[in-house]
């Protein structure tokens, strides 16, 4: 049995800063360490785990509070697990910080002006001009951590600087040492 707790590596932030990008760039870092990790992401789980949820905030809240259930259990059970979810209100993701042990928030930051830019979709055009309801960061809140531990501006750094500034927080905390040291 492993002795060791995980830990919960949670990307915050707006629909297309980078949060799943930057979730498979330290995820090949983690492999390139040795060390074994598991990608949760927040559109996928919503296909997954919550298909029948809307985005009023009481279905975003589910979603984020099921997602941060299987970061517990993972965590619990020894495993490194980055979540990426847009996760847009604070309550929630400090009411998971609050159970998770060894929860480090990221804050992945991006101007709305560059979310435009780099939107294939359309959707933040659509939802600047009205036609799209309940967008986060437009018609609907999206509150920013208060103190995350880190904080990656992906419109100015690449997502290897953002991914070796989250393991230098890993680092040290001493979460990828004893992953290190711990048999496999």
């Amino acid at each position: 049995m492993n002795s060791q707790n995980g830990c919960t590596v949670w990307l915050t932030g707006l629909s297309g800063a980078g949060k799943t990008t930057l979730a498979q760039v330290l995820g090949e870092r983690l492999r390139e360490r040795g060390v074994g990790y598991e990608l949760l992401d927040g559109d996928e789980l919503r296909d997954r785990l919550s298909p029948g949820l809307g985005f009023s905030k009481q279905e975003r809240d589910a979603h984020v509070r099921r997602a941060g259930y299987l970061c517990e259990l993972l965590s619990r059970n020894g495993v490194i697990t980055v979540a990426a979810l847009i996760s847009p209100y604070r309550a929630v993701r400090d009411e998971l910080r609050a159970r998770i042990p060894d929860f480090i928030e990221v804050y992945v930051e991006c101007p709305l002006k560059e979310l435009v830019r780099r939107d294939v979709k359309g959707l933040y055009r659509k939802a600047l001009a009205g036609e799209i309801g309940n967008f986060t960061g437009v018609s609907d809140p999206y509150e920013p951590p208060h103190d995350p531990d880190v904080t990656v501006h992906t419109a100015e750094e690449t997502p290897d600087a953002s991914a070796d500034r989250i393991l230098a927080t890993l680092e040290r905390s001493g979460i990828l040492k004893e992953f290190a040291a711990a048999p496999l």
